[in-house]
């Protein structure tokens, strides 16, 4: 197994790394954030590929509720 390569200055510096995905609302698509607590955009790429289902029905549900405020949908991993 391959070890994950150690953060840079500048990310160490811009602090916990945010991913962006899509999911498809009807015929539109509906964007979402997830804020991880990870130092480097890799490792937060593969929390959310790993997480994928959790994330996305987290996502939908909120989808459902209409609770998202500007446009998007906001998760934060605790």
């Amino acid at each position: 197994m391959r070890k994950l390569a150690k953060p840079t200055e500048q990310e160490i510096s811009e602090g916990p790394q945010t991913v962006s995905f899509q999911i498809a609302n009807g015929n539109a698509r509906q964007r979402c954030i997830l804020q991880t607590k990870f130092p480097t955009k890799v490792q937060a790429q593969k929390y959310l590929l790993a997480n994928w289902t959790i994330i996305e029905k987290m996502a939908r549900d909120v989808l459902a509720t209409r609770t998202f405020e500007d446009g998007d949908i906001k998760l934060v991993m605790i």
